[in-house]
């Protein structure tokens, strides 16, 4: 069919009208900054990301210096600041104090999504909410602390007892490359209290394993209910790594967030 000088103006008309509705479409898609928790790195949301990017989404898999909850959380709050537009602010594991820290005030950030993550109260910390409900293993898993030069110890999951705690849904290969590549948290940072949690302001989202031998599946949905979670996902058989697991949930509850009114 041989095209008119009209009918060629309309198709391009048509092209640049599809063009900027995609462009403002994807404007519009809130940056998506995932903040990993303890005896873990960035690269442990890599099957997340890998969803996130597929469907359009910017993704930061920002580095947790895993020291202190505040000084990690203005860690974050800076990475959050440089951002323009919104942001869906996800942690797991002690990323989740770290996420309620540094969201406190921002303007910017309009849901958090608490992958099997701790969301303590003033006052509260990860130990301490560990300790509120039986079925935590983690204590006997951890090696002897290391002593930090200036005080405070390092701790570390012993390497053996790693896939078992950790990752036992994981394949047994990985969790030991995982175990060797352990980050450790300080034991100060695991003890120390929250101030002022911003899941009492902003909206949040959870999704943890039933599996979870870190942190016990009944604290987090006490968490999860004492936040007034929007949407909680419990996933049948996944350890504490479940965004490793099974980042298909985890993306698909992140992607609901970020499209939440």
């Amino acid at each position: 069919m041989k095209k008119t000088p009209e009918l060629l103006k309309i198709l391009v008309l048509v092209a640049a009208t599809y063009a900027s509705t995609s462009a403002l479409a994807d404007a519009a898609k809130p940056t998506i900054v995932l903040v990993h928790g303890a005896f873990a790195g960035s690269s442990s949301w890599n099957g997340v990301i890998k969803l996130l990017q597929k469907d359009g989404y910017t993704t930061i898999a920002a580095a947790n210096p895993l020291r202190s909850v505040k000084g990690d959380a203005a860690s974050v709050a800076s990475l959050v600041k440089s951002i323009k537009g919104p942001v869906v602010l996800v942690g797991h594991s002690y990323g989740g104090p770290v996420i309620s820290e540094a969201a406190y005030g921002q303007a910017n950030i309009k849901a958090l999504v608490y992958v099997a993550a701790f969301a303590p109260d003033t006052g509260e910390s990860a130990v301490a909410l560990t300790g509120k409900f039986p079925g935590a293993t983690l204590g006997p898993t951890l090696g002897a602390p290391v002593p930090l030069e200036g005080g405070g110890k390092d701790l570390y999951i012993q390497q053996d007892k790693f896939p078992a705690q950790f990752a036992a849904d994981v394949p047994l290969a990985q969790a030991r490359l995982m175990a060797a590549a352990q980050r450790p948290v300080t034991e100060a940072a695991l003890n120390e209290p929250a101030t002022d949690p911003a899941w009492k302001t902003i909206p949040s989202w959870w999704i943890y394993g039933d599996k979870d031998l870190n942190i016990p599946p009944a604290a987090m949905k006490f968490m999860a209910e004492r936040a007034k979670s929007k949407s909680t996902v419990v996933v049948k058989g996944a350890s504490h790594v479940v965004m490793i697991s099974n980042p298909g949930p985890v993306a698909n509850l992140i992607e609901v967030a970020a499209k939440a009114h």
